[in-house]
C-alpha cells in the first residue's frame, strides 16, 4: 500500500509542480525516476533509470494537439516495477516505453473529457465570470492530476508483485534481448530528437560525429565539444556576415544613386 500510495503522489504532483510552476521540467524522468527510487529506497536505480530515460525520451514534446507517449508514467512507473522487482535499470527501460504508450491512450481520454470543459468555458467568458474561469482551470489541472495518481497506484498496487512474478518467470534469453533492447532505446530517443533538425545542411554534422566515434573512437564529451564549437562558428560566422552583406548593399544602393 506504501509503495502505491508514494508513486502515485509522486507522479501526480510532479504534473502539479510542472503546471503551476510554468513548464519548470520537473515531470521529465531525470527527475521522476530518482524520486521514485528515494521513495522506494533504492536511489541507484532511479538516478541510472532517470539519466537512461532522458535519452529516450528528449524529443517527446507535447506540442498542440500531438500527445507523445507520457514521460512521468513511463519513467515513474518503469522504476517502480524494476526496483519492486528487485532488477535493474535493464528492465525499467524495457518497461518504460510500453507502459508510457498505454498511459498515451489514458492521456487522450482526458483530453476528451477535458474538451467538454470548452462550451462552459465560453459561456462563462461571456458572462465575464472570471472566478469561475480560474475554478474551471483548476478543476481540469486536478483532474489531469488525480488521473496521474489512480494510475501510479492503481498499477502497483494490482501489479507489484504480478510484474515480480512475470520477471522472475522470463527466460534468461529472452531477458538478455530486453537488456540489449533497452540499451538500443537510447538511440530511438535521439532519431526522435534528430528527425525534426535533419535536413541538407545538417546532415553533414551528422556524418562527422558519426566519423568521429565510429572511425577514430573519440568519447562522447570529446565529439560534444567539437560540436559545440561547430555550433559557435556556424552562428557568429552568419551573424557578422548578415551586417556585412546589408553594409556592402546598402554601398551598392549609394553607388547607383551617386550614378
Amino acid at each position: 500500500m506504501y509503495e502505491a500510495l508514494v508513486v502515485g503522489l509522486i507522479m501526480g504532483l510532479t504534473w502539479f509542480v510542472e503546471k503551476v510552476g510554468g513548464t519548470c521540467m520537473v515531470m521529465r524522468p531525470l527527475v521522476v525516476a530518482p524520486l521514485v527510487g528515494l521513495a522506494l529506497g533504492d536511489l541507484n536505480t532511479g538516478l541510472l533509470t532517470g539519466a537512461s530515460l532522458e535519452l529516450v525520451f528528449m524529443g517527446a514534446m507535447q506540442i498542440g494537439a500531438a500527445v507523445p507517449p507520457d514521460v512521468i508514467v513511463g519513467a515513474g512507473l518503469g522504476t517502480a516495477f524494476a526496483i519492486l522487482a528487485g532488477e535493474g535499470a535493464e528492465t525499467a527501460l524495457a518497461l518504460a516505453l510500453p507502459i508510457s504508450i498505454l498511459a498515451q491512450s489514458i492521456k487522450v481520454a482526458i483530453f476528451i473529457v477535458r474538451s467538454w470543459f470548452m462550451d462552459f468555458a465560453m459561456q462563462l467568458a461571456k458572462d465575464a465570470n472570471i472566478r469561475g474561469l480560474v475554478m474551471l482551470n483548476w478543476g481540469g489541472l486536478l483532474l489531469q492530476c488525480l488521473m496521474y495518481f489512480a494510475v501510479g497506484f492503481v498499477a502497483i498496487l494490482v501489479g507489484s508483485s504480478a510484474v515480480s512474478a512475470f520477471v522472475d518467470s522470463i527466460p534468461d534469453v529472452i531477458m538478455n534481448g530486453l537488456t540489449l533492447a533497452g540499451n538500443m532505446i537510447p538511440a530511438v530517443g535521439f532519431a526522435l530528437l534528430l528527425q525534426p533538425m535533419m535536413g541538407t545542411r545538417n546532415c553533414i554534422y551528422f556524418i562527422l560525429g558519426f566519423v568521429l566515434a565510429a572511425y577514430l573512437g573519440l568519447p562522447t564529451m570529446a565529439i560534444t565539444i567539437i560540436g559545440v564549437v561547430f555550433a559557435f562558428v556556424a552562428v557568429y560566422e552568419r551573424g557578422s556576415a548578415a551586417p556585412a552583406a546589408a553594409a556592402a548593399s546598402s554601398t551598392e544602393e549609394d553607388d547607383l544613386f551617386d550614378d
